[in-house]
């Protein structure tokens, strides 16, 4: 399968937004920050993170509704890329808790514009015939690239930074420094090769003031649409449970006393073994199909739930070792990487198939929306769960749940639903 130049961009993308969710979202940045700011810092992050998560959920579909007119979408792309490179680059330059935080949050604003904006770019770059293995190759690439290249040059910084004259804190700052590099360096090919091939034309208003005309139909046309509506509600659901599970992984098992090691390289091996498989999810769909292959990557989640249910409830009661448990939770953390990158892989696709083209990047918002408050929900049933039962077991229970009501949705609304795409 050969692919053209405008494929080959939108795909690295993938590869250079992944070193900011890994090093600045997830990992170094984050740990650092609550270092510094010793007091509450864990508090003062989450705070931040739920301020930009709001903010980039309400303008998205508007962001969405302008980046449809023609030739707005790259516009509108190195708009965000740049203040997402230029705040995560402030972030690295100042030990003011302040302007960390004020950086982090206008970094992670400008991060989620640009995804937004780079997803809806995958009806312009490619055919709904190719759609389902580009999506899949995109995030094979992330797992590849910005998942593990930039986060182990933040370990080696880190680990032995120290031999070169290198303290913890000047490592923190080369490791922010190197990830905004990664990113801007691996979003040069989108910027010269990507182009939107359709859109919306110019009427005699401004871009920004027909787009409020434009929500309001896009919004009668989801709700008239019962496919793209089932698809929604159960996308919800499941990526909500997917989100959960990402960012709870290592909260559940620090509360069940395993070994922080332990954990840290499984989660590693996650992003490892999701390399091959998301690319095997797309070879998949062309057998079996988008939705079968959505189905079966959240009844895989489904059994991940239930099996790390016995974990924690064989701790919890006494009759499992914390041995054998940090060894299902390798377990575990494999079988996360057989499904995660393909199933957002083909959630992506499936979903640019079924909207219009022309109006793809208010169709991505609106699901940008979705998806963030999904990604909100999940912690929070997981916390009241354990707050209500006092085991982080049942918190999994839960979770799990989350996955049948979609399975179940997407079941019963089937006849609505395409299924071979």
């Amino acid at each position: 399968m050969k692919y053209t130049s405008q494929e080959k961009g939108w795909i690295l993308y993938d590869c250079a937004n992944s070193a900011y969710t890994t090093v600045i979202n997830s990992t170094v940045f984050p740990i650092y920050f609550a270092s510094v700011i010793t007091k509450d810092g864990d508090m003062l992050w989450g705070i931040g993170t739920s301020f930009a998560t709001i903010i980039t959920a309400i303008i998205a579909p508007y962001i969405g509704a302008i980046a449809d007119y023609r030739g707005n979408k790259k516009r509108i792309f190195s708009m965000f890329l740049f203040l997402g490179l230029m705040a995560t680059l402030l972030s690295s330059l100042t030990d003011i808790m302040q302007i960390m935080l004020l950086g982090y949050v206008i970094s992670f604003i400008g991060y989620s514009g640009s995804i937004l904006v780079y997803d809806s770019f995958l009806t312009d770059v490619t055919t709904p015939k190719r759609m389902n293995m580009i999506s899949c190759l995109g995030y094979t690439a992330g797992y590849i690239g910005g998942s593990t290249i930039p986060f182990l040059v933040s370990i080696l910084l880190l680990q032995f930074g120290a031999n070169f004259g290198i303290d913890a804190t000047l490592a923190v700052k080369f490791s922010i420094v190197f990830t905004v590099a990664w990113w801007a360096v691996f979003s040069v090919p989108l910027l010269f090769s990507v182009h939107q091939n359709g859109g919306v034309s110019y009427g005699k208003k401004p871009p920004y003031i027909e787009a409020f005309k434009s929500l309001s139909i896009t919004v009668k046309r989801i709700l008239k649409n019962k496919g793209l509506m089932v698809y929604l509600i159960a996308h919800f659901f499941y990526i909500g449970g997917v989100s959960t599970v990402i960012i709870m992984a290592s909260s559940y098992g620090t509360a069940l006393n395993l070994s922080t090691t332990q954990m840290t390289m499984a989660l590693f091996v996650t992003q490892i073994v999701a390399a091959p498989c998301t690319y095997l999810f797309g070879k998949l769909c062309g057998k079996f199909g988008a939705l079968n292959m959505i189905v079966a990557g959240i009844i895989v989640y489904i059994c991940i739930c239930a099996v790390s249910f016995a974990l924690g409830y064989g701790l919890e009661n006494g009759f499992m070792s914390v041995s054998a448990a940090e060894k299902l939770f390798w377990v575990l953390a494999i079988g996360v990487g057989t499904v995660q990158g393909g199933l957002q892989a083909i959630s992506r696709s499936y979903y640019g198939k079924i909207i219009s083209a022309e109006h793809s990047g208010e169709y991505f918002g609106f699901l940008d929306v979705f998806a963030k408050y999904a990604t909100a929900l999940g912690p929070l049933i997981y916390s009241l769960t354990k707050l209500a039962t006092g085991r982080s077991s049942y918190s999994l229970i839960s979770i799990m749940l989350m996955f049948v009501i979609a399975v179940i949705i997407l079941t019963a609304g089937r006849k609505h639903l395409k299924v071979d795409i």
